[in-house]
Parts: C-alpha cells; structure tokens; sequence
C-alpha cells in the first residue's frame, strides 16, 4: 500500500468520524435523541454534577448552616417568650400596684369625709357648748346647778369651761367656781374639778 492510499484511508476514517458525529448532533437536533442525557450518564458515574442534582439530599455544609439558621429561629424565638412572659409579669405588677394604690385613695377618701363630719359634729357641738354656757351664766345658780347635774361630765366640764373663756374676754370674774360649790354630791363636783385641770 503506497503513502497516497494510507492517507486517502486516513481521511477517510476522520470524514467518517466527522459524519457520525454530526449526525449525532442532528440526530439530537431533531429529538430523536438525547445527547445530554447519554453523556450525562457516562459522566454521572465518576463524579455527579450538583447542577443536574436537583432531587438530589442537600450537602452536609448546606445541613449544617440550616441547622445554624433554625437554632438561631429557636433562640430568637425562646427570646420573645421570654420577654413576652416579662412583661405579661409586669403587666400584673402594674395591675396590684394599681389596685393597692385604689384602695389607698378608696381609704383616703374615707377618712377625709369621716374627718369632715367629725369637723362638723365637731363644730356644732361646740355651737352648743357656747350657747349652753351663755344661758347658763344668765339663769339662777341653783336653777344652774339643777340642769348641769342632767349632764355628762364631760360637758359640764366644756360647758365650764366655756364661761371661764367668757369671763376672761369680758374681763370679769367667772362664777364656775361658785356653781361647783353648790353641785351635789361632792364627789361628783370633785371629780369635775380634777378633770378641768388635767383634759
């Protein structure tokens, strides 16, 4: 065989080849084949493409920064709680204080208008106390002495009392000391000066 039919052989083989592959080409062009899926299963069996693993488990780096992300959401999360348990205990903080401090006003408004009436009952019965001493230094002393022993001790000794500030604005001299001379029984009339000198 001379160099001229080797060559002619040579170029022979790389037209065939060129041909067949070519017609391959066609061949996939027109969808009678699949040349992506036949080298796609030759490649797959050396190393397989993370492109085309679409179905495919996730990697273990992508595992591990999932389970980063979700202990991060579980971390966040128990933090919500956290604070939202905070302030729901806040919320009921506020509530009792806010109630004690009702209650608080509740019993200082109580005191205020048991104080007012006290002051009222207090200032009427001093009205009394001012009149009954004025008529009482306007009447007999034993017709004097007659009522007051009626009385509770603790008004005669108001009531006394009340003239001896009367005499004093007056600038006279008080006649209280006189009518307890004539109170009777002494004890009593002892008693009434004791008290006068101790409330």
């Amino acid at each position: 065989m001379t160099i001229t039919g080797k060559a002619k052989i040579i170029y022979l083989l790389l037209l065939s080849v060129f041909l067949v592959v070519v017609g391959f080409f066609w061949l996939d062009y027109i969808g009678l084949i699949n040349l992506d899926r036949m080298f796609h299963k030759v490649y797959s069996r050396e190393a397989p493409r993370v492109i085309d693993a679409k179905n495919d488990e996730p990697s273990l780096v992508e595992r591990e920064e999932f389970e980063k992300e979700k202990h991060k959401l579980r971390e966040r999360i128990e933090e919500i709680d956290k604070r939202e348990a905070h302030l729901v205990e806040a919320e009921k903080s506020l509530d009792t204080e806010r109630d004690k401090l009702e209650d608080k006003k509740k019993g200082l408004d109580l005191e205020a208008r048991k104080l007012e009436n006290e002051k009222k009952k207090y200032s009427g019965y001093m009205k009394n106390v001012r009149d009954l001493a004025q008529k009482i230094g306007t009447i007999p002393p034993d017709d004097a002495v007659a009522i007051m022993l009626r009385w509770e001790d603790s008004l005669v000794i108001d009531v006394l009392r009340q003239m001896d500030a009367d005499a004093a604005d007056a600038g006279r001299q008080s006649i209280t000391s006189f009518l307890l001379s004539k109170m009777t029984p002494r004890e009593r009339a002892s008693r009434i000066m004791y008290l006068m000198t101790q409330l």
